[in-house]
């Protein structure tokens, strides 16, 4: 609680009050009617309300007491803030080829390929871990390509959903088709973003202030419909960045797992692979946007984490203060909600002049 500032110095009147208590005091004990003797009138019992006169200049002074705080104008200081946030859509947009099988990336120090290293780093990246701060106030989907693209998750902030997605995310089989459709991947990217605009799920959130596409891959572009560049430039029109990683060792060969047809056992074997680093970076070039090149899941991390530095939500706090003026609006405390000020005043002084004229009556 807190004093209004110029108002304030009406505190000093309380510094009158023990005078004026004692006052009142004395005017009640002094004798109304002259007697030559009260002797016999003072070894008569003493009734409650005798004992109780004290009551009634109590309560007067009670009443002037509220009434100088109330003159004060005592206030409760009710501090918010308002955040205002502009987002960021990102899309992730991962390759799950068969390539993406390759044993060349490490998780805590032991061997993983780059799909699982892939999908360590990106949960880090959306909900945060070590020097990534995660991107609670972003909106963030999810589309995995091999020879046909997928759109996992929309762009949304039900990370907890988009983490399970990205969990559940494996290399693609022989059966789902092992090839590298990066253009049409691209092409849906950028559909998923162009469209937020009429979705009615985000009509009543902030402003996105950007949107932004992080395309992973580790090979070339060997199938599907639309050429990469092609989608780049779509992507460019709608005013899309697109972010690219080429993920993989710079060795020419590499051990990817593979199940022997006639033990069933798994067995590693050394096999050639090649990133189309001239078309990743064209695209990035194309639309504004980065390319990198992650060699393990540190140099992976260090990229997560310059993007991350490079495309920000802006937040704005503002903080008001709203003051309760307590001589007229109710004070909580906790659970218990406490009359204004001048209503107990009021009562003070009804019930001292109640007594004063009832029970404690004097002549």
């Amino acid at each position: 609680m807190m004093f209004h500032h110029p108002s304030i110095w009406f505190l000093l009147l309380l510094l009158l009050l023990p005078g004026l208590y004692w006052r009142l005091a004395r005017n009640w004990r002094r004798s109304a009617v002259a007697f030559s003797s009260i002797e016999t009138a003072s070894r008569a019992p003493r009734t409650w309300a005798i004992r109780l006169r004290w009551i009634v200049p109590t309560l007067r002074i009670l009443a002037l007491v509220l009434l100088i705080i109330c003159m004060a104008r005592p206030r409760k200081a009710d501090e918010q803030t308002r955040i205002h946030t502009e987002g960021i859509a990102i899309q992730l947009v991962v390759d799950r080829s068969g390539s993406m099988r390759a044993m060349d990336f490490t998780i805590d120090g032991k061997p993983a390929d780059r799909l699982a290293a892939v999908r360590k780093v990106v949960e880090e990246f959306v909900i945060g871990s070590g020097d990534l701060p995660g991107r609670p106030d972003d909106l963030v989907g999810l589309i995995t390509f091999a020879t046909f693209c997928d759109s996992i998750s929309p762009p949304t902030l039900d990370h907890d959903y988009l983490i399970e997605s990205i969990r559940q995310t494996t290399v693609a089989g022989e059966e789902e088709g092992a090839s590298t459709a990066i253009g049409d991947a691209l092409a849906l990217g950028v559909e998923r973003l162009r469209s937020l605009v009429e979705r009615a799920d985000l009509t009543a959130r902030p402003a996105i202030k950007s949107k932004v596409m992080i395309l992973l891959s580790d090979g070339e572009d060997n199938s599907g419909e639309i050429d990469p560049i092609t989608a780049a430039e779509m992507a460019a029109a709608f005013d899309i960045k697109v972010y690219t990683i080429g993920a993989g060792s710079r060795n020419s060969t590499v051990e990817v797992p593979f199940t022997d047809p006639f033990t069933g056992r798994e067995v590693m074997r050394r096999v050639p692979v090649s990133i189309d680093e001239e078309t990743l970076r064209k695209i990035a070039q194309t639309t504004g946007g980065e390319y990198f090149r992650a060699t393990d899941t540190d140099s992976l991390t260090e990229i997560y984490s310059r993007i991350d530095e490079l495309e920000r939500t802006d937040i704005e706090q503002r903080r008001y203060t709203r003051y309760g003026e307590l001589a007229v609006e109710p004070l909580r405390i906790g659970s218990a909600t406490l009359p204004p000020l001048l209503i107990i005043v009021f009562a003070l002084i009804s019930l001292e002049l109640l007594l004063s004229n009832t029970r404690f009556r004097t002549l």
